[in-house]
């Protein structure tokens, strides 16, 4: 406790923190905006949620891995305010400018540009943390700053839900431009004051940077990761678990959202408080693995976890769908959250085991590429179908696809990767 109250006296932290909690807040607002506003537009179609919801997606793959040459090379204060500025400003553009306007074309790009600008924020909010704190105290920061956003996700879900269901879409990119604002004013009280020098050929020479870094890291070391993944069996395996995982949140996220919205005749209220439901379970889940998951092999756990995982996405599925019962949807909400949180744990931890040193850059790097690209590709195929088949369907599907997948993988008997 008094090294907790130690970090929060000191001044920069806790402005960089309490900057940090602001914006995911406001980041879960904006989400349930942009739901609440493709509902108005187009009630029930998942198709156009995924459409929307794909801006959010695809600066992963184009901004993303530019981002950290640009940061490296700015005043990373000066990054954090400026994002904050911008993205407020751009949001604001979405209630004031292009929410009259029949199209969604000049809203997609708006999304699209704010979440470019996320790539700049979230490497420089992590790469300032040691000007701010002494190495020593890095673990405990990072802990605390990984902890509370978790809480920040989960009241920002349940309140941005309920305030988007109160006072519309249109109010709710206001308040989360708001966030924005005050994150960066917060920004500003770290020390030192903010300037905002540009150097004309340090811009430049970061240009060339990039190019280097895309020719080499993008074109040739992709042939040397292609090698590694080539030799070592044990990484394919825990892509091919992860894209399977990622497939199945992408397949669903877009069919559950329209389906609790029809069953619960609500926009984003109902949606939010699950949500909560689902984050709790998650933190639960990753607190219990994190205590004794070590005792137990992680390939089990896994496999483990999806046939559970996909048994309890059925019964959540029927319970919404013949009892339309918050509290049991709630419940189930958290035991699903519970069982599928360790998976990502267990397969980060085997990644740390059984890659070399200087390969896990590029085996990292590579499962934020497959894991959003499968994703992505999910989420538009499950919307598809959706258009054609009932969507209480394709959950148990999924549920089904989850459980064989798991089942055979337990039923391999293999002790450890």
């Amino acid at each position: 406790m008094q090294k907790l109250i130690q970090h929060f006296r000191n001044k920069d932290f806790r402005c960089l923190w309490l900057a940090q909690i602001i914006s995911q807040f406001g980041d879960r607002i904006n989400q349930m905006a942009l739901i609440g506003l493709i509902t108005t537009r187009t009630p029930g179609s998942a198709l156009e949620l995924a459409k929307i919801l794909s801006f959010t997606i695809i600066p992963v793959f184009l901004v993303g891995p530019i981002a950290g040459v640009y940061v490296d090379r700015w005043d990373r204060r000066v990054t954090l305010l400026v994002c904050d500025i911008l993205r407020g400003l751009l949001v604001l553009t979405i209630p004031f400018v292009f929410l009259s306007g029949d199209s969604l074309i000049p809203i997609y790009a708006v999304v699209f540009l704010v979440f470019c600008l996320s790539r700049f924020y979230i490497p420089a909010k992590m790469s300032i943390i040691p000007d701010l704190v002494s190495e020593k105290d890095l673990v405990a920061v990072n802990s605390l700053s990984s902890v509370t956003g978790m809480v920040a996700f989960v009241l920002g879900c349940a309140l941005g839900g309920f305030l988007v269901e109160t006072i519309g879409s249109r109010g709710g990119f206001v308040v989360d431009a708001i966030t924005f604002f005050i994150s960066g004013a917060l920004v500003i009280c770290i020390r030192p004051s903010i300037c905002l020098p540009f150097d004309r050929l340090q811009f430049i020479h970061a240009g060339r940077e990039i190019f280097t870094v895309f020719r080499k890291s993008v074109l040739e070391e992709i042939k040397e990761g292609i090698s590694y993944l080539k030799d070592h069996r044990e990484i394919r395996f825990i892509i091919n678990v992860l894209f399977i995982l990622f497939s199945a949140a992408g397949a669903i996220y877009v069919v559950i959202i329209v389906f609790i919205q029809q069953s619960f005749k609500s926009v984003t209220a109902d949606l939010g408080l699950l949500a909560v439901f689902l984050g709790l379970g998650l933190f639960v889940g990753a607190l219990l693995y994190g205590k004794g998951g070590e005792k137990i092999s992680h390939f089990k756990t896994m496999f483990f976890c999806l046939t559970v995982g996909g048994v309890m996405l059925i019964l959540f599925s029927l319970a919404v769908r013949q009892t339309q019962n918050l509290a049991v949807a709630g419940v189930l909400s958290f035991l699903i959250g519970l069982i599928t949180g360790p998976i990502i744990i267990a397969a980060n931890t085997l990644v740390h085991q059984v890659s070399h040193n200087d390969m896990r850059g590029k085996v990292f790097s590579g499962l934020e590429v497959v894991t959003h690209f499968a994703f992505l590709l999910a989420m538009f195929v499950s919307s598809v179908l959706a258009e054609r088949i009932e969507r209480f369907w394709i959950l148990v599907g999924i549920g089904v696809i989850f459980s064989v997948v798991g089942l055979v993988g337990l039923r391999k008997r293999r002790s450890s990767i």
